[in-house]
């Protein structure tokens, strides 16, 4: 990740709503979450989520699929994990028992369902 895509990620994250958002959309994992569902989450108008989620969007940080008439929202993971690495780049003179655990990704955002079946057929 290049210092500009960084800034346009924390300029998208340095919001309220887009912040509860992608943490959101973190949790619910690959299967994602409705447009609607998100914005019932958040409190907020589906003119409003719409808005944030454009934006979001745009900063790479989420994906968009329409399935049947809905639109579902899911989090990045790999724009996610390139921000945090961005971050960790030159951490801590390189100490190397910091550096691993943002380099070396547990099982935690392991893709399940269709996304393993994408994956296989890729």
């Amino acid at each position: 990740m290049d210092e500009r895509q960084a800034l346009l990620s924390f300029a998208a994250l340095s919001q309220e709503t887009r912040l509860g958002v992608v943490r959101a959309l973190v949790v619910a994992g690959p299967d994602g979450l409705a447009a609607g569902a998100i914005a019932e989450r958040m409190g907020v108008s589906a003119s409003n989520i719409s808005f944030h989620l454009k934006e979001l969007e745009r900063s790479g940080l989420i994906n968009q699929r329409r399935e049947s008439r809905s639109l579902l929202y899911t989090a990045s993971y790999d724009a996610l994990a390139d921000l945090v690495k961005f971050l960790m780049e030159d951490c801590c003179s390189g100490a190397l028992n910091i550096r691993g655990h943002v380099e070396e990704p547990d099982d935690c955002c392991a893709p399940t369902g269709a996304a393993v079946k994408d994956d296989v057929g890729a």
